[in-house]
């Protein structure tokens, strides 16, 4: 019975499953809850604007951010709905690197815990839920996120290695 590492599996599990995709930004974004709190905060006479960088324009080499006004909250509205696409052969989004590597890392973690459940002893627990915690270093947004990913590997690495994984 360890605890600890059984909460770190769960909660970085979770972080690893949980990443915010197009799908998710419009669904915040449109948000009814949002616009009553904007609404609340500074009235309803407000125009909203969203400020974008969409990855398609990104891949383009637009390096800056586009503002969009009202007219874009339908569009929003039905890339939110769109997520029941998210990681089918129909997801647009799901071909771009983030995208694969975020998902590339939630089935990697899988077998991480399968092999820490194999190996951790109570000489081995701190460097096991270690381990387990390493996803905490998942962060950023794309290329940062992936040298963030480059790092978690090195270390990933250097624990398994630690632990005779």
């Amino acid at each position: 019975d360890q605890p600890a590492l059984t909460e770190a599996v769960a909660r970085y599990a979770y972080k690893l499953m949980a990443y915010k995709d197009e799908y998710e930004v419009a669904r915040l974004l449109v948000d009814q809850a949002a616009d009553l709190t904007v609404a609340n905060a500074v009235g309803s006479d407000v125009t909203v604007r969203y400020n974008l960088h969409p990855p398609m324009l990104r891949a383009l080499g637009m390096d800056s951010k586009i503002e969009l006004g009202p007219w874009f909250t339908p569009v929003l509205k039905n890339l939110a709905r769109g997520k029941r696409v998210r990681g089918t052969a129909l997801d647009p989004f799901g071909r771009a690197e983030v995208r694969r590597v975020e998902r590339q890392l939630v089935d990697e973690y899988e077998r991480l815990v399968t092999d820490l459940v194999r190996v951790t002893s109570a000489d081995n627990l701190a460097t096991a839920v270690e381990l387990a915690e390493l996803p905490d270093l998942v962060r950023g947004y794309e290329d940062i996120k992936l040298a963030n990913v480059e790092r978690y590997h090195g270390e990933m690495a250097r624990l398994r290695a630690e632990l005779g994984m």
